[in-house]
């Protein structure tokens, strides 16, 4: 291979191969898919060899694109290593702040204290992105992240805010019939818990509506597209939903505020740290 590449390039093989799709690259990188077949194609060509071999299970690298991937992780990881060095000697609450959670925690729980903590520091530009994928903060995909787990990485530092505990929950119109059909995680959640236990109790037959996040999933509910099961933090916020039955044990869950150890005393962060600390707790 002799073409010279970019540091598009390198992000784009490493995106694909992360993601196993093109389209999971490009909402990655915050394109479409059209541009990463484009660009992937270009880099192809200009590279005169394939980087991935095409499969209908999605994109698989070849030894070149292994190659430009691992070297991108290297470059990158560089990268996080020296933003982590400039962050931990600043001391003013300025720059960008980036926070990785939920949709129902940065609905429910985060927005509230984000705007209390930005009306106190109003140098700082604060980045939010939800999904359910935990950014690596290592790579400084993000600086902070607030996440239902059980098992925090071992890479990062930080403290449980309490327990997440999730109930039955349906609209109040509906009434409580176990005929009720039932409102389930999207594939894409990869919510493996919910899962099994909607299979275990035998109504995965009857899901007829699925979303890819739980504030979705509560929407829906709350709409009277079915039965759900629900944050009790949030569902008990929202108007017009009644609880079925106790808490599920198996599906209770820490919740833990998350960050590099690195940037940790950094002031920004422990500023924030000492916000939610303070005011963000689940019992």
């Amino acid at each position: 291979m002799s073409a010279t590449l970019k540091w598009d390039d390198y992000r784009l093989v490493l995106a694909i191969v992360e993601s196993g799709s093109l389209s999971g690259a490009a909402r990655r990188l915050g394109v479409n898919h059209a541009t990463i077949f484009r660009r992937l194609g270009a880099l192809e060509a200009r590279a005169g060899t394939q980087c991935f071999e095409r499969h209908g299970s999605g994109y698989v690298a070849t030894p070149i694109g292994e190659m430009i991937a691992a070297t991108a992780r290297q470059m990158h990881l560089a990268v996080a290593g020296a933003e982590r060095a400039l962050m931990d000697s600043d001391t003013a609450l300025t720059g960008t702040l980036r926070i990785t959670t939920t949709d129902a925690l940065l609905a429910h729980v985060l927005m509230p204290v984000l705007a209390e903590f930005r009306h106190a520091h109003p140098g700082l530009m604060i980045d939010t992105t939800t999904s359910a994928e935990l950014h690596n903060l290592t790579r400084r995909d993000a600086d902070v992240a607030l996440r239902p787990t059980d098992h925090p990485p071992e890479t990062l530092t930080g403290r449980e805010l309490g327990r997440l505990r999730q109930a039955v929950y349906v609209s109040i119109d509906k009434g409580t019939d176990e005929s009720i059909r039932w409102v389930g995680p999207d594939a894409s959640m990869a919510y493996r818990s919910l899962e099994k236990w909607i299979k275990a109790r035998g109504v995965d037959e009857q899901v007829d509506f699925r979303a890819d996040s739980t504030l979705g999933m509560a929407v829906a509910v709350q709409a009277g597209l079915g039965q759900g099961v629900l944050p009790c933090y949030l569902a008990e916020t929202m108007e017009g939903l009644v609880r079925v039955g106790d808490p599920i044990p198996e599906l209770e869950t820490g919740v833990w505020l998350l960050t590099h150890p690195d940037i940790r005393r950094t002031a920004s962060i422990s500023a924030l740290f000492e916000m939610l600390i303070d005011r963000v707790r689940f019992e």
